[in-house]
């Protein structure tokens, strides 16, 4: 039976989506309300007034002052910074009265729609939720745990992590250049005077709380949390000291996250498949409440992970290969594209690793020792392309939530989540949407904005995959190349003796 792919099941639902919400959002998004009655006894007025664009409310006490707020997700220059919040969980906050009145006499058929459609698709970032936690475990342990079978694991297994942890680095600080530089969520504009809506800690105490973090007092506590820094960390730690244990031991641990992870993969892949679903309900919300001008930011988004992405794999990697391993990135670029395009149009590391280790072994002619080792800890753990796309994107959602770029202290919380996070990846299609979940929770960002992103991701998310494979691919020619100067060192040993 015919079945359309998925990227296209997630097009057909965004585009649906946001053809719904944007009709909403045309046609019963109007409205004004004047509320006399059923108000505190020092308020003797309140309105109401909504449109495609924004929520206007204000109240007037018994000495005459009126109070108004301005209620749309981006301020223009001539909103009063202290009276515009981006949305009514903000003016909440700030303003519990008012929000209480829209609560209460407020809202349009659009509103109204909008908000059951963030509903039902804040089921699908449930599921997504749920599967974050035990994904990364199995994820991370069937992966380390497989590195028992190999030879001489310490040397290369410092080597190969070493080599994954830079070029996480440098493609975290592209994604941080390329966000910062272009700024899509603030649509390429300068940022306006805002009210300050993120407060910056000092540096010394975002590292700190970042390295407490990664130790956790209780590890069943956070998983309950959940604190996925401590979990990451946490399951690094037991899964290298299961291979030192060895023997029996680590045998049936190994068999039991394999088996972990064959399931925790089954079941994204089958929530995955509500994508388009999801995407549909969480597009039609941000439309109906917000309009089509939710999109202007998300041309100058997909430039900003597009160009980043670009740089790291076109410039950052071939210089790795040309002055580390010494091979010629064209070359070496041609021996692997069978791997590159498979990845890019299925979007699956996994997916892709057969194909992967074949090209490294018979086209780019890598050792199968080399290759064996690096290639499937590299599709667990080093995801290049997807933590540069989390920091893209999760900066790009700040700016749009905020009004404002984050501060330095806040961008590194956002850099070292990203790392982290990456790490416990599933080489899976659109496990990156898993992982964000951690790096919005740990910037206090809402996580149903999310959604916004969602309409492209399909699209970036093949290109942030093949940036994965790539990356993964240079780590086999660098490790293989520090392999034999190493051999060479060692034999030449007895000889200069």
């Amino acid at each position: 039976m015919f079945r359309l792919a998925l990227h296209w099941q997630i097009l057909i639902g965004m585009v649906a989506g946001a053809v719904l919400g944007i009709a909403l959002n045309l046609f019963a998004s109007e409205g004004q309300t004047t509320v006399t009655e059923r108000l505190p006894a020092d308020v003797t007025e309140a309105t109401i007034h909504e449109s495609s664009a924004d929520i206007s409310l204000s109240y007037t006490n018994d000495a005459g002052d009126r109070t108004t707020w301005t209620v749309k997700p981006f301020k223009e220059a001539d909103d009063d910074p202290d009276r515009w919040v981006p949305t009514l969980e903000e003016l909440q906050k700030i303003d519990p009265f008012a929000a209480s009145i829209y609560q209460s006499h407020g809202g349009t058929a659009a509103t109204k729609a909008g908000i059951w459609f963030k509903r039902l698709g804040g089921l699908f970032l449930r599921m997504l939720q749920m599967v974050a936690v035990p994904l990364i475990i199995t994820s991370l342990m069937s992966g380390i745990l497989g590195l028992g079978q190999a030879q001489g694991v310490g040397r290369m297994f410092r080597r190969t992590i070493l080599y994954y942890l830079a070029t996480s680095i440098l493609a975290i600080i592209t994604g941080l250049f390329a966000v910062n530089l272009i700024r899509p969520g603030l649509t390429g504009e300068a940022p306006p005077a805002v009210r300050s809506a993120v407060v910056a800690a000092p540096l010394s105490d975002v590292l700190f709380a970042q390295l407490e973090a990664m130790i956790p007092s209780n590890p069943l506590g956070a998983l309950v949390a959940p604190n996925f820094l401590s979990i990451i960390a946490f399951t690094i730690a037991f899964s290298l000291f299961t291979l030192s244990v060895g023997g029996e031991v680590a045998d049936r641990i190994r068999a039991m996250t394999t088996a972990g992870f064959e399931v925790m993969m089954a079941m994204t892949m089958a929530i995955i498949h509500l994508a388009p679903i999801g995407v549909f309900f969480l597009i039609a919300y941000v439309t109906a409440t917000q309009g089509a001008s939710v999109f202007r930011s998300l041309a100058w988004y997909v430039v900003a992970v597009t160009l980043a992405l670009a740089i790291h794999a076109v410039i950052t990697l071939p210089l790795i290969l040309k002055f580390v391993a010494k091979r010629s990135p064209i070359e070496f670029a041609k021996a692997m594209s069978p791997a590159l395009l498979t990845a890019f149009s299925s979007a699956s590391s996994n997916g892709t690793l057969p194909l992967t280790l074949s090209s490294v072994e018979q086209r780019a002619k890598i050792s199968n020792r080399t290759g064996s080792f690096v290639l499937p800890l590299g599709a667990t753990i080093n995801m290049d392309g997807t933590a540069l796309y989390e920091a893209v994107a999760v900066l790009f959602i700040a700016q749009l939530h905020h009004g404002q770029n984050l501060p330095l202290s806040a961008q590194i919380i956002v850099a070292l989540t990203a790392l982290l996070a990456s790490v416990g990846a599933a080489g899976i299609p659109h496990a990156g949407l898993v992982m964000m979940v951690i790096i919005l929770q740990a910037v206090g960002l809402p996580v149903e904005m999310q959604g916004i992103i969602l309409a492209v991701d399909r699209v970036l998310d093949m290109g942030r995959t093949t940036v994965n494979v790539w990356s993964d691919s240079c780590g086999c020619a660098v490790v293989e190349a520090l392999e034999l100067k190493s051999s060479q060192a060692t034999d030449s040993q007895p000889a200069s003796a």
